[in-house]
This record gives C-alpha cells, sequence and structure tokens, in this order.
C-alpha cells in the first residue's frame, strides 16, 4: 500500500504500482466472477474484468432488454450468459449489483448459493448497512467485500478504454477465508480502479447518498434551477440563461477544477470573476450548511434509506420514475439545454458542406477511371482536425 497525503490526513491506498493485474489475476485464477445484474454498473464492471483475462459469467433476467444488451456485448447464453440464480450457482464471486430494490427482492433467491467459502461483492454499502430494512444478512461463512467506483458504469468503461480508470473505495464487512483483502483489491484492480482507498460499508453508504443528493446531482440541478429562474425573471433570454449557469460551468469551468484543482479555475478566470467568486462562496456556504446537516441526519438515521425501499418497490415505480424524469427534461433550462448543445460546433453540422462536396467529388471519382481516381486522392487537400475546446 502507498501512504498519501489528502488535506490534512494521511491515507493508506492501493494502486496499479504495488497490486498490479498481473498480481490480481494470480489471486483469483481459480474463481469464477459472477456479475447478477446488467443494468448501471453490471455492464461497466464485467467487460473490464473479461478484457483483463479474468473467467466472467453474466446473471440476467431472460427477455429483457438487459439480457439482450448483454447478448450485444458479446456474453453467450449458456456458456457467459445465464439467469440470475443459475449464474449465483455456477460462481465463487457473486458480484450483487442489481439496484438496491432489486437485491431486496432476490435475496430469497440468492442466498441458498452462497455457500461455504463463496465471496460477496457488492458495489454499494446500501443493503448491508441497512440490513434490518432490507432483509439482506450474509452467511457469516463467506467473505462479504466492497468496491464502489465513484462514478457511473458508463464512465468506468469509457476511462478503461482510454487506459484510464476510476477511482474507487474498497471495504471488508466478513472475512470467513482470510482471503478477503487480496479478493477485494484484485476485484477492484480487474474492475479498472484507477486507485482504491479504504472505507467501511457504513460509511460509503453515508457518504454515497449524502453525495447524490447533495452536491453531485440534487443540490446542483437546485442551484442550476435557482439561478436560471432568476435571470429568467429579470429579462435575460433562455439562451443567455442557460449558457451563465450550466454551459460554461459544464464545458469551460469544472474540466478546469478537474485538471488542478478550484484556485487554479479561479487564477484562469478574469480578476472580476475571481473578487465576486471569493467574496459570494462563503456567503453560500453558509446558507447550504444547515441544509446539509439536515440531509446528513436523514441519510444516518436511516430515512432516506426507507424512503427508497418503499418508493422503489412500488409496482408502478418505474412508470412514476419516467413521468418524474419527463418533467424534469421539460423544465425551461433544459429544454433550452438542449438547443444550446445542438449548437457546439461538433453536434452543429458546421462541417456539413464540405462533406458535401468531398461526397461529390468521390461519386464523380468513382466513373473515373482507376488511374484518374488515384491522381483525384493525391490532389486532394487533407482536412485539418478540429478540437472540442
Amino acid at each position: 500500500m502507498a501512504q498519501i497525503q489528502f488535506g490534512d490526513e494521511k491515507e493508506n491506498v492501493v494502486t496499479r504500482g504495488e497490486w498490479p493485474l498481473k498480481k490480481a489475476k494470480a489471486a483469483l485464477k481459480s474463481e469464477t466472477i459472477a456479475i447478477l445484474g446488467y443494468g448501471v454498473q453490471g455492464p461497466g464492471q464485467a467487460l473490464n474484468l473479461r478484457d483483463n483475462g479474468f473467467k466472467v459469467i453474466v446473471g440476467q433476467r431472460k427477455g429483457t432488454k438487459t439480457w439482450d444488451k448483454a447478448v450485444e456485448d458479446g456474453w453467450v447464453p449458456g456458456k457467459t450468459l445465464f439467469d440470475i440464480e443459475e449464474a449465483a450457482k455456477r460462481g465463487t464471486i457473486i458480484q450483487y449489483l442489481l439496484s438496491d430494490a432489486g437485491q431486496i427482492a432476490l435475496w430469497p433467491t440468492i442466498k441458498p448459493h452462497l455457500t461455504k467459502g463463496k465471496c460477496l461483492y457488492f458495489s454499494h454499502g446500501f443493503a448491508i448497512t441497512f440490513k434490518e430494512d432490507t432483509g439482506v444478512i450474509p452467511p457469516k461463512d463467506i467473505d462479504v467485500v466492497l468496491v464502489a467506483p465513484k462514478g457511473s458504469g458508463t464512465s468506468l468503461r469509457r476511462l478503461f478504454l482510454q487506459g484510464k480508470g476510476l477511482n474507487s473505495s474498497y471495504a471488508i464487512f466478513q472475512d470467513a477465508t482470510g482471503r478477503a483483502k487480496e479478493r477485494v483489491i484484485s476485484l477492484g484492480i480487474g474492475v479498472g480502479s484507477g486507485y482504491l482507498f479504504e472505507t467501511d460499508f457504513r460509511k460509503e453508504v453515508l457518504s454515497d447518498l449524502t453525495g447524490e443528493r447533495g452536491v453531485l446531482m440534487g443540490a446542483i440541478a437546485g442551484i442550476f434551477e435557482a439561478q436560471f429562474k432568476c435571470l429568467r425573471k429579470h429579462g435575460h433570454s433562455p439562451s443567455e440563461a442557460f449558457n451563465e449557469t450550466v454551459e460554461e460551468l459544464t464545458q469551460s469551468l469544472m474540466p478546469l477544477v478537474a485538471e488542478n484543482g478550484m484556485d487554479w479555475m479561479y487564477a484562469n478566470c478574469s480578476t472580476t470573476a475571481q473578487r465576486g467568486a471569493l467574496d459570494w462562496r462563503h456567503k453560500f456556504r453558509e446558507a447550504v450548511a444547515p441544509v446539509y446537516e439536515e440531509l446528513y441526519k436523514s441519510v444516518e438515521s436511516g430515512n432516506e434509506a426507507r424512503i427508497v425501499i418503499t418508493t422503489c418497490s412500488r409496482p408502478d415505480y418505474r412508470e412514476r420514475l419516467e413521468k418524474e424524469l419527463a418533467a424534469l427534461g421539460n423544465e425551461e433550462i433544459w429544454r433550452a439545454g438542449k438547443a444550446v448543445r445542438a449548437l457546439r460546433p461538433v453536434a452543429s453540422g458546421k462541417d456539413a458542406p464540405a462533406k458535401k462536396k468531398a461526397s461529390k467529388k468521390k461519386a464523380s471519382a468513382k466513373r473515373a477511371a482507376p488511374a484518374k481516381r488515384k491522381a483525384a486522392k493525391r490532389a486532394a487537400p487533407r482536412k485539418k482536425r478540429g478540437s472540442r475546446r
């Protein structure tokens, strides 16, 4: 393990330097990794593990869109793709990547296949932390571990294909075999983690639920909407309001924060922007701090978990969710955003006329003799590649 200074504390982390892929594969060479669920995290983790050379099978309900997606991704029914119960039976490591509600519903089906020495793997601490509400109580003679990538399965896969990685937390709830640590770290490296930092199931779920309801999704959406409506109320156009609220943040400023921190982003903005931001950040922090305390208490008490369990277990939940998301997408801010995104240089079709001309030349070249076609190709100017920035 490497010891890294994070802010005011030193923490132990695992990188690919201390735990290379070769070591991870050796640790799991006799294991069959069964990915149960092919929805949000399942595809990214399954494909990364497969591409990294681990023995992987997928468990998914037949006759669903996700089953079809798994087939499209190269999983073969009867060989590497099975129904959920069969995959749980075959796997020695069970990656339980169903939704939280799905984990509760299928637990009675999965539990009998968690035989002595197996490993139960989660990517979220929800089911174990709130086990009194979920009923997910693992047998004592198995390992129970967690690897939680800090991002979506889509991002995990995309970064893997770029030769990068998504940071992940890891935790051990039960170590029945004495191998839980090597199993969990090897799995974390296998799914494509950039580095792994240690936590426990409870801390993972408390920080995760707070983050999702807070700055990662809930708070940021609320702040976007409040500023957009304020600007619209005072006579600004939808285009101007969206650009000054969302577009500039996502396309220009946040990439600077990602590259080198908030102070770096501030340093690369105008003095007027710097002064205003430095003054007003304190006011916003003081305004939202009480809301965050309220949010954390709601998460810590289990109230947020109970809301999730009750709401997501309703038979009509999917229909309700689709209506809520449709209503969100239909708000003026996001309708304006759709128009703004269509006008970005990459997506605007700006190069269409040039492409059209090229296609006409190509058509005439096809009718020309082979020698003329070669001459035309040699004479044709090369296009310069554009940049998103």
